[in-house]
């Protein structure tokens, strides 16, 4: 079957001017920064063990707060640990919970269609990756009639309302502090900060890429969606894709004793 032509206004749909200086700028910055620094001054242990286990706090806020938490509702949790998802989902950069997890709603009731589905890996690897969140796609817009739960949490709404001013504050604001109280500011800034951010970015979207690319199919072959281990270990298991698509209020990303 031939996949559908896009459109007109979706080939040249405008760019997001918020997004895309931040997804572009951030990885440029990375690769010049973070090597110059380590090759002229050096990382302290400190900075380099920090910048892992900020990386799991984010990464882990998306996982089991956005994704499992509040997309999926596959299970409850007491008020302060949902408050730490909201805080270091934020610091993410990978917008509110209200909308991620809107748009994720979406992606699953319209898995694979070209103009539905927010990150269709039909329209290509790129712009399921990342391409979606460049421009103002109609497939993307924020429609928060499948969240009207969302919408009755305090949290999520605190988040929702003060998202700016929280993820500039996690990002800058905590990192900088840990960086002080570590005793290298630059270091802990480098890589807890600038390359954790993009590194964090770009391990959730190779769920929406890879994990529809590249993979098994033991569960159901109906959509791309795919279990790929390799994807699991840099997401907690969200590479078992294949398993999620079909059992999405799940909370277990693993079911197999040896799934990470």
């Amino acid at each position: 079957m031939t996949e559908p032509t896009p459109t007109h206004a979706e080939e040249h749909a405008p760019i997001n001017w918020v997004t895309t200086p931040v997804m572009t700028l951030t990885p440029l910055a990375a690769l010049i920064a973070v090597p110059w620094y380590g090759l002229t001054v050096g990382y302290s242990v400190a900075a380099v063990v920090s910048a892992v286990v900020v990386l799991w706090l984010c990464g882990i806020s998306i996982t089991a707060g956005y994704h499992r938490l509040w997309s999926h509702r596959a299970y409850a949790a007491h008020w302060s640990v949902r408050l730490f998802f909201a805080l270091f989902g934020a610091m993410s950069l990978q917008n509110s919970i209200l909308i991620w997890g809107s748009q994720h709603r979406t992606h699953h009731r319209f898995v694979d269609d070209w103009d539905k589905d927010p990150y269709s890996i039909k329209r290509g690897f790129w712009f399921s990756h990342m391409g979606w969140i460049l421009r103002d796609y109609p497939s993307g817009r924020n429609d928060f009639t499948n969240a009207r739960d969302l919408e009755r949490d305090p949290i999520v709404m605190f988040q929702h309302r003060h998202y700016l001013a929280i993820a500039l504050g996690m990002n800058f604001g905590f990192t900088l502090l840990l960086g002080w109280l570590l005793g290298d500011v630059w270091g802990v800034f480098l890589l807890a900060g600038l390359l954790r951010l993009v590194v964090n970015h770009h391990f959730t979207w190779f769920i929406n890429s890879a994990a529809h690319t590249w993979g098994s199919q033991p569960y159901t072959d109906e959509n791309t969606a795919r279990d790929n281990p390799f994807m699991a270990l840099l997401t907690y298991g969200e590479g078992y894709h294949n398993f999620h698509h079909i059992f999405q209020n799940d909370y277990r990303n693993g079911i197999k004793w040896w799934h990470w």
